[in-house]
C-alpha cells in the first residue's frame, strides 16, 4: 500500500511540473512570436551633422532642428527635412544618430541605425555592401576656393594645374582630383569644416564639393567663392546623385521610395533653398 501511495505521489508531482513547464513555454512563445509592428517605434538615421546645407549641428530646435540622440545638440539641414518626411511616411519617430562619415556604413550594417541620410551618393562601390533608395537629390561637382585668389575665375578643372587640392576622405570627390593634370593633390580630410579651415588658412587652394555645399560655404564665409566649370569633372549619374543608404534587402525600401515619390522637384528645391538660408554661420 505504501509503495502504491509513494508511486501516486511521484506521478502527481511529475504532472504538476509538466503542466507548469508547459505553461511557461506557452507564455514565452507568445512573447517571442509577437510580430513587429510595421508602424510605430523609431526610425534611426545616421548622418555627420557637419555637411551644410545637407546636414549640420545647431544648439536648439530652430528652423525645424531635431534633437541628436544622446546629446544636448540638434541637427538641421536638407537631409534632416527629408528624414522627417520619410519617418512620417513610415509612421515612426525620427531619431538622429550623429555618426562620423567613415562610421556610417558600419553603423548601418550592425543595426545601430536604420538608414543613412547624409548626402551620400549611391556609387557602384557602395552598392556592393549596402542598398539605396531612389535618388532624393542631384547635384554637380564644383570647387570651393578663396575669393579674390588666382583660382576664382577658373572655367576648367585644368586651370588648377599646380594647385593644392583636396576633398573628403572616402568619397568619390577625392578620386576625381586625379583628372586635373599636374595637380598638387593633398591628403584627404575627415570633414567639410576641416577643409574650410584649411582653405581659410592657405593650407590648400581649394576643395572639391557639390554645388549645394559650395553655395553654403560661400554664403557662410565672405572669403570663399564657388567655381562652376564649363569643362568639369567626368562623373557618372550615380556619383552626383544623393540617396538613402539601407541594409541589403531592407524591408523599408519600398515605403521610403513611395514617400520620396510624393516629394515634388519643386518642394525639394524649396527645402534646399531654405537649408542654405538657415545654415549656422559657423558652418
Amino acid at each position: 500500500m505504501k509503495k502504491k501511495l509513494l508511486l501516486f505521489l511521484v506521478l502527481s508531482i511529475s504532472m504538476v511540473m509538466l503542466l507548469t513547464a508547459c505553461g511557461s513555454n506557452d507564455t514565452s512563445s507568445e512573447t517571442s512570436e509577437e510580430p513587429a509592428a510595421t508602424e510605430g517605434g523609431t526610425f534611426k538615421v545616421g548622418l555627420e551633422c557637419g555637411y551644410a546645407p545637407f546636414n549640420w549641428t545647431q544648439m536648439d530646435d530652430s528652423n525645424g532642428g531635431v534633437k541628436i540622440d544622446g546629446s544636448a545638440e540638434y541637427a538641421g539641414g536638407y537631409d534632416v527635412e527629408i528624414a522627417k518626411r520619410i519617418a512620417e511616411g513610415l509612421g515612426k519617430e525620427l531619431v538622429i544618430v550623429k555618426t562620423e562619415w567613415d562610421g556610417l556604413v558600419p553603423a548601418l550594417q550592425s543595426g545601430k541605425i536604420d538608414a543613412i541620410i547624409a548626402g551620400m551618393s549611391p556609387t557602384a562601390e557602395r552598392k556592393e555592401v549596402i542598398d539605396f533608395s531612389d535618388n532624393y537629390y542631384k547635384s554637380d561637382l564644383i570647387m570651393v576656393v578663396k575669393k579674390g585668389g588666382e583660382y576664382e575665375d577658373a572655367t576648367s578643372i585644368q586651370d588648377f594645374n599646380g594647385a593644392k587640392i583636396t576633398a573628403q576622405l572616402n568619397t568619390f570627390h577625392y578620386s576625381v582630383i586625379d583628372q586635373i593634370e599636374g595637380v598638387a593633390k593633398q591628403p584627404a580630410m575627415d570633414n567639410f569644416p576641416a577643409m574650410r579651415v584649411a582653405l581659410e588658412s592657405g593650407v590648400i587652394d581649394g576643395y572639391v564639393s557639390e554645388r549645394p555645399e559650395g553655395v553654403s560655404a560661400s554664403a557662410a564665409n565672405d572669403n570663399f567663392a564657388m567655381v562652376e566649370f564649363e569643362e568639369g569633372f567626368e562623373t557618372s549619374d550615380d556619383d552626383t546623385a544623393i540617396a538613402v543608404g539601407l541594409r541589403k534587402g531592407s524591408e523599408l525600401a519600398d515605403q521610403i521610395n513611395e514617400t520620396l515619390a510624393g516629394v515634388s522637384q519643386e518642394e525639394r528645391q524649396s527645402i534646399m533653398d531654405a537649408a542654405i538660408k538657415n545654415q549656422p554661420a559657423a558652418e
